[in-house]
């Protein structure tokens, strides 16, 4: 498994009963999780839950908030700094389990030894593998169809004091974005996705992973440059496998010699166990 095990400002306490008991910084979530099918190891800590995301049997769900929180709170991993802020749809903002890609995209950027490096990140939503690869030294396009989110990443770069000739952030949609830049002939070295399992495009259009997910991956292959240093998929699709990902990255990725490595995301818990996150597929060069 990928383990993330670097945090400082966040923790998972306990997870169980279909929910995850987690410390963002100084505050104290409890949130639905439902892989979490065991019961709970350390009942007493689950009442020291600040806000509590109840899901409702109509879809979505509300905050039942047992204290004051502040409006949002800053969160740290290593040199990053990110505004984190319980959402509506039980999101923060972050997702800490990805941390483990950042620490190793940021090493393929560091370890090539190059100055030129140029990242392209699809879904990049409030831009945690976006920071990290320019903190590396990466020129980074941020692509997110969500003005809002594009918005929230760069408030995280302005939070972090990485200067903003590193970035470009674009609000569009991910594949239309990469057909137009094939036809620029623009390309890169480093190409990472987070797409959803499902959702609709700006003109409604239906977006499902298990039909969509290979074309996209094949289009984006074509923009990776004559010397990729990776390419990552990431999945938090219930029932699809790392092999799947590691499949599509075999079967996509043209340039010889690399190194494909595809395993289940996880976060430890300190209760005990782990907490299983989706799935990450990784190419990289030999």
């Amino acid at each position: 498994m990928f383990l993330c095990n670097s945090w400082q400002d966040y923790e998972v306490l306990d997870t169980g009963g279909g929910e995850k008991l987690e410390r963002w910084g100084n505050v104290i979530l409890q949130r639905p999780d439902p892989q979490t099918i065991w019961p709970p190891l350390d009942k007493a800590t689950w009442r020291k839950a600040q806000a509590v995301y109840h899901r409702s049997e109509r879809g979505g769900g509300s905050w039942e908030f047992r204290e004051a929180l502040p409006e949002r709170w800053k969160l740290r991993y290593g040199e990053l700094s990110f505004w984190v802020r319980p959402t509506g749809f039980k999101h923060t903002g972050l997702f800490p389990e990805q941390a483990a890609n950042w620490d190793w995209m940021a090493e393929q950027i560091r370890r090539s030894g190059r100055r030129d490096v140029r990242v392209l990140n699809l879904f990049g939503y409030t831009g945690g593998a976006t920071l990290a690869c320019a903190a590396a030294g990466a020129h980074v396009t941020h692509v997110d169809a969500a003005k809002g989110m594009v918005l929230w990443a760069k408030e995280n770069r302005e939070l972090s004091g990485l200067p903003e000739q590193r970035f470009r952030f674009i609000v569009e949609d991910a594949l239309r974005f990469v057909q137009r830049e094939l036809r620029r002939g623009s390309r890169y070295d480093g190409i990472l996705m987070d797409p959803p399992s499902y959702g609709r495009g700006p003109s409604g259009e239906v977006w499902k992973l298990e039909q969509e997910l290979y074309g996209l991956v094949s289009t984006c292959a074509q923009a990776l440059s004559d010397e990729p240093l990776f390419f990552l998929i990431n999945s938090y699709t219930t029932g699809f496998q790392a092999s799947v990902l590691a499949n599509l990255l075999g079967r996509c990725i043209p340039a010889p010699g690399g190194v494909v490595d595809a395993q289940e995301l996880c976060l430890p818990v300190t209760a005990g166990g782990v907490l299983p996150c989706g799935c990450s597929g990784r190419w990289s060069r030999a």
